[in-house]
């Protein structure tokens, strides 16, 4: 049975982090900004280059309030979430200016507190205090946003949809391997965790082979077969879809039986805990695509 976006205990927490959020923006405002975008598409730069510009009062001719002159100073704070990794800003800025070589691409999820202090626009605030603002900014691999819709769908759904994508002109090739295998896979056999492994090495082989240069598939969930993080050989992303389904409900103790059970604990513990702790305390998001690599496709 597919799941929902959100269950009732999921809406009741998000609406109590929102609130205790908000009470504590009233004292201490800040802005919880995601940066996200498949792999290559520049993120880690991008967050470097903006967050330095900030700090040392760099050229940034669209942004209206360093402009007319109005940014006191930013600076870097601790970051609100002591769980969440946090943003390797000086090694990224070490690597770009004294190395000269290309940060490491985000595999993980990471955050950063920018705070800056400034003067409002508005003459009547101006008469009080400096504004000041702490903006959190959240990078992710856009590869994770892209296991959303997967919350919608059952294992039959999934696995039907994935060998309709794999069947393509432009994927047919790259998944030949794992077609030829999945096809000989009896969903009602006895599970087992050898034929399981094979099963999801040679799909996830399959899903990285979409994301050459040449190719330029974005469309390719899992979105952890491709930026496992942490959770890389955990048996959480030890299943794949199945060319062939068994009539009706599967056989206790089967092949299929394992698989749509580790599909549905991907769901409800990596995608939804992914987007009820992150996606939705977001207030702004930015999307970074590279169109020369879709350009190239």
């Amino acid at each position: 049975m597919a799941s929902s976006l959100t269950t009732f205990t999921d809406e009741a927490r998000i609406a109590l982090d929102t609130l205790s959020g908000r009470a504590a923006g009233l004292f201490s405002p800040s802005l919880r900004l995601g940066v996200t975008g498949l792999s290559r598409a520049g993120k880690t730069v991008f967050i470097s280059a903006l967050v330095h510009n900030l700090i040392h009062g760099g050229r940034l001719p669209l942004f209206e309030a360093q402009k007319s002159g109005r940014i006191a100073r930013a600076f870097l704070e601790e970051q609100p979430d002591d769980a969440v990794p946090r943003f390797q800003y000086e090694d990224h800025v070490a690597a770009l200016v004294n190395d000269r070589v290309w940060p490491d691409s985000t595999r993980a999820i990471s955050e950063l507190r920018l705070t800056i202090e400034y003067e409002s626009a508005s003459g009547w605030n101006r008469l009080f205090s400096a504004g000041k603002l702490s903006i959190d900014i959240v990078d992710y691999p856009g590869e994770w946003l892209l296991d959303l819709p997967l919350l919608g769908k059952s294992f039959a759904d999934f696995s039907r949809e994935a060998v309709e994508l794999a069947a393509l002109p432009v994927r047919s090739d790259l998944s030949q391997a794992w077609r030829e295998l999945a096809s000989t896979v009896n969903p009602d056999a006895d599970a087992d965790e050898m034929t399981a492994r094979r099963l999801a090495e040679s799909f996830a082989a399959y899903l990285k082979g979409c994301k050459l240069d040449e190719r330029a598939l974005s469309t390719l969930p899992p979105g952890r077969f491709l930026m496992p993080g942490d959770l890389e050989g955990s048996p959480a992303l030890t299943f794949a879809p199945l060319m062939i389904l068994a009539d009706g409900r599967p056989r206790s103790g089967s092949l299929q039986a394992m698989m749509e059970r580790r599909y549905e604990a991907y769901k409800t513990h990596v995608v939804k805990p992914f987007f009820r702790e992150h996606i939705t305390r977001l207030d702004r998001q930015i999307v970074l695509i590279d169109a020369m690599q879709a350009l190239n496709a």
